[in-house]
């Protein structure tokens, strides 16, 4: 890991105005071309990976519950004749299908089942920020993508086992998927030039969309022919497979890349040259505390994550029930939102980008009102859903565009912690993700109990309490968020905890 007088020794070699200037005008030529957006790219298939991991067992848990295939005959598949190809397929899944078992489980323990990922989780996020903040984020990122990818394998023995064992291997699964959501966030304090930087972290995070819609487009289908077991095989697969293009390919810092150009190296590195991102053992704790622009971060992840993790554990489930989609429709149609929300969510990072860029907003401004954009739109949206039941394609519209608009956020106050203190980026990420996985326990066994309790207007009271919570948050926002660098995040003296 470079150092601060590393960097700055970089950027004695370079007379500031005319290399920076030169050295500009050659990356923008390259454009997507660059190695900070492959970088960007290579995330986003992490991201990928991981959100596949997370949404499966949502997608998968209907046929785990109320699995109707009926029970093979001994010899059904050798009694077929063997010119008859297309019913010996059928005969095969039909096999495939009635090896996976079915559970007898309550609607609380379902809830129960979809929240243990985030029952642990609130206890990794803030050493696995610190670690890759001090010593980089290569190995950090790597290890939990690979555990998790491991783990996911053997979900299907563990359900065969018991929901206790279950519930433990979600909980660590849980616990390295954030040390690859939290960790990755410290590449960009060395890799995103300030202008870039809502583009850069926005097309990596569109890998959770992309990974969500995936999953939920073809997983509903999986189950329905080769079982649900196959969702877990598969998507635990490509992620051990990401590990292979992630160890070679990633670097921490843009001045040890052995691909990266001397052009794009001058670029990022003058870039960031006024910034302190050199991550320092010691951390400003009374100041952290004392802080309302970081308290109104945190509480706005909160807040906006639980409406999130509401939606992507109960999507399919609110298609199927309310809906009434079999269960490979019920997947291509919750995928809609979310291959939507991809697209959006790259878009509002170019678009924040372009606004600060052309200097038409400043950033403060840029930051909350894409969060009031992406937070009030979808809470009208969704606590209208009930009212629309009726429509099929109206219920679907409302969907889409909550997950659209929503992706705003992401350019907005999920984003600002980069501006407020760069050099403790790791540290900070994992302290909000500790606020987002709390929301994440929670809200899918609230709505659980919501559900279970009254069929026909749990779903409202899940859409108005997610609405509540996250205008709450907005407000706050709004009030104390802030975006220049604060003075705790400054490299000076410090009286710490």
């Amino acid at each position: 890991m470079s150092t601060g007088p590393d960097v700055k020794a970089t950027v004695g070699d370079i007379s500031n105005d005319g290399n920076l200037n030169m050295a500009q005008e050659e990356c923008s030529r390259k454009g997507f071309c660059s190695v900070r957006h492959g970088l960007a790219l290579i995330l986003q298939l992490c991201n990928f990976s991981i959100y596949t991991q997370q949404m499966n067992l949502s997608i998968a848990i209907p046929a785990m519950v109320n699995n109707t295939a009926p029970p093979s005959q001994p010899n059904a598949s050798t009694e077929r004749p063997s010119t008859d190809s297309q019913d010996y397929w059928n005969e095969t899944l039909k096999e495939f299908k009635a090896m996976a078992p079915a559970y007898d489980w309550s609607p609380e323990i379902q809830g129960v089942i979809l929240s243990s990922l985030n029952y642990g989780s609130f206890l990794a996020p803030i050493p696995s920020g610190y670690v890759a903040g001090i010593f980089g984020a290569k190995y950090v990122v790597g290890a939990g993508l690979f555990i998790s990818s491991f783990l996911t394998l053997f979900i299907p023995l563990a359900a065969n086992a018991g929901v206790a064992l279950l519930i433990v291997l979600r909980i660590v699964q849980g616990i390295a998927q954030v040390m690859v959501l939290t960790g990755q966030y410290s590449i960009w304090v060395k890799w995103a030039p300030p202008l870039e930087r809502s583009q850069l972290t926005t097309i990596a995070g569109s890998g959770s969309m992309l990974g969500s819609f995936i999953v939920l487009l073809v997983g509903g289908l999986l189950c329905q022919t080769i079982g649900w077991p196959y969702v877990f095989y598969i998507f635990g697969g490509i992620g051990c497979a990401c590990c292979l293009l992630w160890f070679p390919l990633i670097y921490d810092d843009p001045v040890n890349h052995p691909f990266i150009s001397a052009g794009e190296k001058r670029y990022i590195v003058c870039s960031l040259a006024q910034q302190d991102c050199s991550p320092g053992w010691s951390l400003p704790v009374r100041a952290m505390i004392k802080s309302l622009p970081l308290w109104a971060i945190l509480i706005s992840y909160f807040c906006e994550y639980w409406l999130f993790y509401t939606i992507m554990a109960y999507t399919p489930t609110y298609i199927s029930s309310v809906l009434q989609a079999n269960l490979r429709d019920s997947g291509i149609l919750s995928a809609l939102p979310f291959v939507v929300g991809c697209i959006c969510i790259i878009l509002g990072g170019l678009l924040a980008d372009f606004l600060l860029s052309r200097k038409i907003l400043r950033l403060i401004t840029i930051r909350k009102l894409f969060t009031a954009i992406g937070v009030l739109f979808p809470s009208v949206i969704l606590v209208s859903l009930p009212w629309v039941r009726s429509s099929h394609s109206m219920t679907m519209t409302f969907l889409v565009l909550s997950s659209a608009i929503s992706s705003f956020c992401e350019s907005g106050a999920l984003v600002n912690f980069l501006d407020i203190a760069p050099r403790y980026t790791g540290f900070l990420k994992g302290l909000l993700q500790v606020f987002a996985h709390i929301a994440g326990a929670i809200s899918p066994t609230a709505a659980g109990f919501f559900i279970s309790q009254d069929s026909e207007f749990g779903w409202r009271n899940v859409f108005l309490l997610s609405a509540a919570i996250n205008i709450s948050g907005l407000v706050f926002y709004l009030i104390f968020g802030r975006a220049d660098v604060q003075d705790w995040a400054k490299e000076q003296t410090f009286t710490h905890l």
